[in-house]
């Protein structure tokens, strides 16, 4: 069960290892772009590829929908990257079900963990396999796998990063299941947890009243999607990619803008300033600073 581009890799390594997927559960197609065109989902493209069945349920709790799930009489369910599944579907296989999670869980628990792990700027994330219960993202930890976070990382590199390990790390759980030999771990309460919300556009403006560490990590917590975005000469701009300057300088209030129109665009900050290094006007390409700066005088 799975929809994005993140969930292909889970599925094709299961697929490459002469694993019984017996049928696959996506999102329905939905219309895309300005001509509204129908579009399938990365992991439909990847099962119709393979001549393996497609489910695209609309309302998980259909009982159409449950008689023709339960008739695959499926061992196991995987769920990646897909939605909050009814008790009724998890339940349903004899041995379970069980998630790919992009985070070492407990920690970051929610439906954005890899943007939430880079905003806090976390030296460190990975990918955990846990069995579905009631409560979202608390079920018993099969197994999990760390990745390092440089402080460069933004979201596309880890995730791209994360994708691939989280494809062997599925097919590590599926074999030891298939074994009868796999570790259920109870996930520790007792820490201070740290949650991953779902992010929404509105809320990717930056508070440039925070420290220089801060928005860059904000930024790359963010980049290349949604991105984050600031309003700079009254027009609203999206910033991928910010630079640390070794400078305490005070150049203004946090928000004020210092620049030479040539190569650099400095922007004061709670702590110093922080140089932007690509940046897209609305309704304009992606652009580095220099380029930017080339057509347009601040």
């Amino acid at each position: 069960m799975g929809t994005p581009e993140f969930a292909v890799p889970s599925l094709q390594i299961l697929v490459e290892n002469s694993l019984n997927v017996v049928a696959v559960i996506t999102a329905p197609d939905r219309p895309k772009g300005r001509g509204r065109k129908l579009t399938t989902t990365p992991v439909k493209d990847y099962a119709v590829s393979q001549n393996i069945p497609v489910l695209q349920p609309t309302n998980l709790k259909n009982p159409e929908f449950l008689e023709e799930l339960k008739g695959y009489n499926a061992n196991l369910q995987i769920v990646v990257a897909f939605r909050m599944l009814p008790v009724a579907v998890w339940d349903m296989p004899e041995i379970g079900t069980f998630n790919l999670h992009g985070s070492l869980l407990p920690q970051y628990r929610g439906a954005a963990p890899i943007n939430w792990a880079i905003i806090n700027g976390e030296k460190e994330t990975g990918v955990t396999t846990f069995f579905l219960k009631h409560e979202i993202d608390t079920g018993n930890i099969i197994f999990q796998e760390k990745e390092p976070i440089d402080e460069n990382d933004n979201v596309g590199d880890v995730y791209e990063r994360l994708m691939r390990k989280g494809a062997q790390l599925v097919l590590r759980t599926v074999e030891a299941i298939q074994k009868g030999d796999y570790p259920q771990e109870v996930q520790d309460e007792s820490v201070d947890i740290k949650h991953a919300p779902k992010i929404f556009k509105e809320t990717c403006e930056i508070d440039w009243s925070k420290s220089a560490d801060e928005v860059h990590n904000f930024v790359r917590g963010l980049s290349p999607y949604p991105a984050a975005w600031s309003i700079l000469n009254g027009k609203k701009f999206k910033i991928y990619e910010t630079k640390k300057v070794n400078s305490e300088q005070n150049i203004g209030e946090p928000g004020t803008v210092e620049t030479d129109n040539k190569s650099y665009l400095n922007v004061m900050t709670g702590s110093g300033p922080i140089s932007i290094a690509s940046l897209q006007m609305d309704g304009k390409k992606r652009m580095d600073i220099k380029s930017f700066l080339l057509g347009n005088t601040l």
